[in-house]
């Protein structure tokens, strides 16, 4: 007696009562994978994002909006710093090495960022094709920059001031595409890399016209520190900010309180801001979270009822089961399976409705792809969600079960 295919036919008998079972159960574990695919990813990339960076130092205001903009470059900055304060704050002796950044410019939605070579190695950057910048207004390219655009080596553009698309255009001076990056994963990928003294050349309103802009084949116009340290300027010259990164463990300890009092700049830490932010998402994850579960335990009552009252249109057939030789444990193990079938059925619908709500919402937000959201990944929780769907199949058959274990052959076969 083949008990799958038997439970499987009884399953297709009552097919209302399975499809809304199944929904139930998959509505719920697909709400489930959303938010662990969501959250996994998150924290995934800004870990990834922040690694190697202790400290970031930029103008006065909201610490994590500091973190944001120049960390994870999605949010407006602070402000700029003087080029001359941070200078004298990096040769303090408890800071390993400082990244300048300077940010204020966008081409079609994504930054251009002035750095140099070290912002890059901090994330273990690679040229896909090309070099990296040298000259006044090069710039390489991150990969996902290259291919939303349809930029390639040898390309030129004139970049718009600030972050959003409609911004006015720099149209005083061209940048020049000379590389682009390899996909790397992180925050690299969708940035416009220069260095800091092309910003500044596009912002200087009081250039001449008529100065002769830099061409490929002439002699080079260099940035005076394009692959490591801050660029030379004068008392006015302004950065955005810096990323720093400690000699020891000391510098947790003194450098945040000495910068947030006696200077004009800001210190924040991203370990501490991102888990500052996810603690503050965690309240609304949980409360969804506690939503589904609550839906997952609905669905595992409703095959409870399910199977409970089609046990009462089923005594006959089941008596006939047992007269035929089969013992109450088979009885017992069939209706179990029932209650298996329609929770896997319903977690793996749930498991394939949870990629797939992950991915139209990623392909829907243009941000999603900026922050490394896709719904073509699996993380190790799923696998737990699905085993509990399973196990509230187990749980709600059981009292059913036990019911057709205990069905006495005589006594319903004598009614009938």
């Amino acid at each position: 007696m083949n008990l799958f295919s038997l439970s499987w036919n009884y399953i297709k008998s009552k097919p209302l009562n399975t499809v809304l079972n199944v929904l139930l159960m998959s509505l719920g574990i697909a709400i489930i994978l959303v938010l662990l695919l969501l959250n996994s990813q998150l924290e995934e990339n800004l870990g990834k994002n922040k690694r190697g960076i202790d400290l970031v130092v930029g103008a006065k205001g909201s610490p994590l909006q500091l973190i944001l903009a120049n960390v994870y470059h999605i949010d407006f900055p602070t402000g700029n710093i003087k080029l001359k304060e941070a200078k004298t704050l990096v040769r303090n002796r408890l800071i390993k090495s400082a990244i300048p950044l300077a940010l204020g410019d966008n081409y079609r939605g994504f930054r251009i960022v002035g750095t140099n070579h070290d912002y890059v190695n901090l994330y273990q950057g690679e040229v896909e094709a090309g070099e990296m910048w040298k000259n006044n207004l090069d710039v390489t390219l991150g990969a996902n920059v290259a291919k939303r655009l349809s930029l390639k080596v040898g390309d030129e553009f004139f970049g718009a001031h600030g972050m959003s698309v409609s911004d006015l255009e720099h149209d005083e001076a061209s940048y020049h595409v000379i590389g682009i990056l390899a996909a790397s994963g992180s925050v690299l990928d969708n940035l416009i890399l220069t260095n800091i003294e092309s910003v500044w050349q596009v912002h200087d309103h009081e250039e001449e016209e008529g100065e002769e802009e830099h061409e490929h084949g002439e002699e080079p116009v260099l940035g005076s520190a394009y692959k490591t340290g801050f660029p030379e300027g004068d008392e006015d010259a302004e950065i955005t900010s810096m990323l720093v990164q400690f000699r020891s463990a000391m510098g947790a300890v003194q450098l945040p309180r000495m910068i947030n009092a006696n200077t004009n700049m800001q210190a924040a830490s991203p370990a501490f801001e991102t888990q500052r932010l996810f603690s503050l998402l965690g309240v609304g994850v949980n409360m969804i979270r506690s939503f589904a579960y609550i839906i997952i335990i609905i669905s595992g009552l409703s095959i409870f009822i399910s199977l409970y009252n089609s046990l009462k249109d089923r005594k006959y057939d089941l008596a006939i089961m047992r007269s035929l030789g089969a013992s109450r444990s088979k009885l017992f193990v069939h209706v179990i399976i029932e209650g298996v079938i329609i929770t896997l059925l319903g977690g793996l619908f749930g498991f394939v409705l949870g990629h797939a709500l992950v991915e139209i919402l990623a392909g829907y937000y243009e941000k999603s792809e900026e922050v490394g959201i896709t719904g073509l990944v699996f993380v190790n929780q799923e696998l737990i969600v699905l085993l509990l769907s399973i196990g509230v199949g187990i749980v709600s058959a059981l009292l059913p079960a036990f019911s057709a274990y205990r069905t006495d052959i005589s006594k319903v076969l004598a009614q009938d």
